[in-house]
């Protein structure tokens, strides 16, 4: 099976003999680092282990594409963010921003020079060369969560309520930033784009703000994205998912608060569903048999793509990950 025309049929809505098994979220875990010596924080910032790890989970678990890179800090580094990279537990994260304001906010002008861009440009590049029928999936954060880094989620959600216009001139700018940044990935040639707009979750923001004022540039993002491209946002997203589901993206990843079947009832044919085997309660703290159950259920339930639900946690044990395909494998009778 070539594993990139196998994705590549089933974003399109295709019908596909063998459902894929991928991420398109966060996925660095403790076990594949110390089995490949590619670990965090050094992963972060140096293109050779973010390309080794980014693709160890199907190098000793099958999963069915490469995944990079290993957090949602990339853009707000490279615009002026200072970000504290972390350990081999922990993701990197903003730890301080030179934007006091929103009409503060502006790339500079050697973005896609500064900071990490460069290292998961070159990643791209490794990651090409070394596999040639595997899917490269890259994710970017989403121009409202890229806002809420440079001036605090807090803020944001304060001036959407009290001063929208202010943020919505800084979810533009971030959305120039952002296009900047993919435009470069395409000419890298990744397979699939995964856009992360985890704080545009319904538990933090109205559905209708999601829809007057996030949804707008999402819809952008889709018309610039050359490639194959997935939305995901956290939480339970049932109140936008038509909304999600309309704005142009081949696929949509849920988490598992997210009913499939109800979902699916709502978004009719406008995108596949990707998703939604849950990271806390059964990758991270299951067995392999409680991953190769909810497989199957999802699959039951005419999954399109199976994905973990979210990022996973450095701390989920690789016989989950591989138990995710090996159910996938047992459905199929592979």
């Amino acid at each position: 099976m070539n594993l990139k025309e196998n994705l590549e049929n089933a974003l399109s809505g295709e019908d596909v003999e063998v459902k894929p098994v991928i991420s398109v979220t966060q996925a660095g875990i403790i076990e594949a680092m110390e089995q490949t010596n590619a670990s965090w924080p050094e992963a972060h910032t140096n293109p050779e282990q973010m390309a080794i790890l980014g693709s160890s989970l199907h190098e000793l678990a099958g999963l069915e594409c490469a995944r990079i890179p290993f957090g949602l800090t990339v853009e707000a580094q490279s615009m002026g963010a200072e970000v504290n990279l972390g350990n081999n537990e922990r993701t990197p994260e903003v730890t301080g921003t030179p934007f006091e304001s929103a009409d503060d906010i502006e790339a500079p002008d050697d973005f896609l020079e500064n900071g990490r861009i460069p290292v998961v440009l070159e990643a791209i590049d490794i990651l090409k060369e070394k596999y040639e029928d595997l899917p490269i999936i890259v994710g970017i954060t989403g121009p409202f969560t890229l806002t809420g880094h440079l001036l605090g989620i807090e803020n944001v959600v304060r001036y959407m309520k009290t001063d929208p216009d202010e943020i919505e001139i800084a979810m533009e700018n971030c959305l120039d930033a952002s296009m900047d940044y993919i435009e470069a990935i395409q000419e890298h040639d990744a397979d699939v784009i995964c856009v992360n707009e985890p704080t545009a979750s319904p538990e933090l923001i109205d559905p209708l703000q999601f829809k007057s004022m996030i949804k707008p540039n999402l819809e952008d993002l889709a018309d610039f994205i050359d490639v194959q491209k997935v939305l995901h946002i956290c939480g339970s997203t049932q109140p936008i998912i038509s909304d999600m589901s309309s704005v142009g993206f081949e696929g949509i990843s849920i988490e598992e608060a997210v009913d499939i079947p109800k979902a699916k009832e709502s978004i009719k044919d406008e995108c596949v569903i990707v998703g939604n085997i849950s990271t806390s309660k059964t990758l991270l703290s299951g067995t392999p048999e409680d991953v190769k159950e909810d497989v199957k259920k999802v699959l039951s339930e005419d999954i399109d793509i199976i994905a973990p639900s979210c990022g996973l946690a450095p701390k989920t044990p690789l016989a989950n990950v591989k138990a995710l395909v090996e159910a996938r494998n047992e459905y199929f009778n592979i």
